[in-house]
């Protein structure tokens, strides 16, 4: 997938490898995500295969070493077209660590689990509000990727509604807990 998502993004501008990372967590965060360790190998591999080449050398700031500039070439657009054609592989698969953690925050304190939903939701807020702010842009890059910004416009709204909604409930549950504590004093909670 990373192969396709660096050949895909060298359609429409020359990138180098921090770039290309950058603009998948951005833009595709809410399709997956991608590390350092990925993005260099694979453009290597690329250039060994003759799929891009190294269209130049940039200096983005004084500090940081230069950066190699990739471009696809013919032959990455024949690749990357004939991949286009086929049926994707898999259907979406969602992973996220905070949610593999949630399913299990009923074994441990609730105060907690509440900060770091409180936490998730400054996050979501934050990306929404980015993803909002993009759509002009968006749009004038065409039909296709307008809908997938509309995608994850959308995705966001509904995890930030979500995590909303979640809140209240374990603050409910919390509450009644407390209520239950307060009418059987005699009766003591487990602790996990």
């Amino acid at each position: 997938m990373v192969k396709y998502a660096i050949l895909g993004l060298l359609h429409y501008r020359n990138m180098h490898g921090y770039r290309i990372k950058e603009h998948i967590e951005r833009n595709f965060g809410h399709m997956w995500s991608i590390n350092y360790g990925q993005i260099y190998p694979n453009l290597k591999k690329l250039q060994d295969d003759g799929l891009i080449l190294m269209a130049g050398v940039v200096q983005n700031d004084e500090k940081g070493p230069p950066r190699k500039l990739y471009a696809i070439t013919e032959k990455g657009r024949h690749e990357f077209t004939a991949w286009l054609e086929t049926s994707p592989e898999k259907s979406l698969l969602l992973r996220d660590p905070f949610l593999m953690r949630f399913v299990f925050y009923g074994f441990g304190d609730p105060g907690r689990a509440v900060e770091i939903i409180d936490e998730q939701i400054k996050k979501y807020e934050k990306d929404l509000t980015r993803r909002e702010n993009n759509m002009d842009r968006w749009d004038k890059s065409g039909l296709y990727v307008r809908l997938i910004a509309e995608l994850g416009v959308n995705l966001n709204a509904m995890m930030l509604d979500w995590l909303k909604h979640s809140r209240e409930e374990i603050l409910k549950a919390e509450a009644r807990e407390l209520d239950n504590d307060a009418a059987n004093p005699n009766i003591r909670r487990a602790v996990s």
